[in-house]
């Protein structure tokens, strides 16, 4: 009786198997004729009515089975896995005469680029790129850089003011006075970083930029020191023709204080629309880094002295670049920025 039972399921099973054409309905069969509770399991467990002569026999021809089914099941797989993968290649067939597709490559940001830029020259020159918070005290901002109470700078028309005590930097010059704080000089750094002013937006304003800043603090450093490094930074950004230009100016941390102009470098000083007829573009803030500063970090002014300035990157850009409004440096658009490729 089991030997019929046992031969019927192996007919059965081998039946189906060749009638299927799909994975899932394989293992669906492979579970229902071999699994713990599969029809073949449940024969077996009918083995304990036998006599002991016929168990050994039933036993090797359940066996036999079981081999026989689960060679026939994994055949079947790998037949069906085959024909899967050649429709596979005859559906998804490449058409290797067809043109590539053009892979859009992304570029630096030009504020970026000239942030580079700026790193490298100053860097050659021996200077260290430090960083301090955007979110700054008034005593770094203001205080300790000789900005006394009342001055413009600190009104809250022109200022983001968290509270009494706190601001968003206007400047980063608080970098400067945090760094104569923490280390002795020689100090020779630059500062880059956000800044925030609430103008409001046009071609050549922005609530949010961006600024470098330099100190050198050392003995014996005058104002042609400071003239030697803007000219020296000029010339590797802009080429050897450029010319600078000095003009009286008031910082409060700084004295003597300087703007800074240089010669147009599109009209090479004739006048042009860039320069607005002037041959000049100004460039930057400059000046002896003030006395009172020095003491407010602790450095003795009697024996040490130093230079400082500061300078917009979107300016350098915008010079750089010929770019006439400074609010295409902001939109992310693909199309402005994709000119930029090194």
């Amino acid at each position: 009786m089991m030997k019929e039972q046992l031969q019927k399921i192996k007919e059965q099973a081998s039946a189906e198997i060749a009638a299927l054409s799909d994975t899932k309905a394989l293992d669906d069969l492979r579970v229902k004729f071999l699994g713990k509770k599969g029809e073949l399991t449940a024969i077996l467990k009918q083995m304990g009515q036998l006599s002991a002569e016929e168990r050994p026999v039933m036993g090797q021809l359940a066996n036999d089975v079981r081999t026989a089914l689960e060679n026939a099941i994994n055949e079947k797989a790998s037949a069906l896995r085959a024909a899967i993968t050649e429709q596979r290649l005859k559906t998804e067939a490449v058409d290797v005469t067809m043109p590539g597709k053009k892979r859009s490559i992304g570029v630096r940001h030009p504020l970026n680029i000239v942030l580079d830029d700026l790193k490298a020259i100053f860097r050659g020159m021996g200077y260290t790129v430090v960083d301090g918070p955007e979110v700054e005290e008034v005593k770094y901002v203001f205080d300790m850089l000789n900005t006394d109470e009342g001055h413009p700078a600190r009104e809250k028309s022109d200022t983001f003011y968290i509270s009494d005590t706190t601001l968003l930097r206007t400047q980063t010059s608080s970098v400067q006075i945090r760094t104569m704080l923490k280390e002795k000089p020689p100090i020779a750094i630059i500062s880059p970083g956000r800044v925030y002013r609430p103008d409001a937006v046009d071609g050549t304003h922005s609530p949010i930029f961006h600024q470098c800043e330099g100190l050198v603090i050392d003995k014996n450093i005058t104002f042609g020191d400071l003239k030697g490094t803007l000219e020296n930074f000029a010339k590797s950004l802009y080429g050897n023709d450029v010319k600078l230009r000095f003009r009286p100016h008031h910082f409060p941390y700084t004295e003597p204080s300087a703007e800074v102009d240089l010669s147009c470098f599109k009209c090479g000083g004739k006048g042009c629309s860039l320069c607005k007829g002037e041959g000049w573009i100004e460039m930057l803030g400059s000046g002896v880094v003030h006395p009172q500063v020095l003491k407010n970090c602790g450095i003795d002014p009697d024996e040490y002295s130093g230079f400082a300035f500061g300078i917009g990157l979107e300016r350098i850009a915008m010079m750089r670049y010929n770019i006439d409004d400074m609010r295409l440096l902001y939109e992310n658009d693909a199309r402005f920025l994709s000119q930029f490729r090194c």
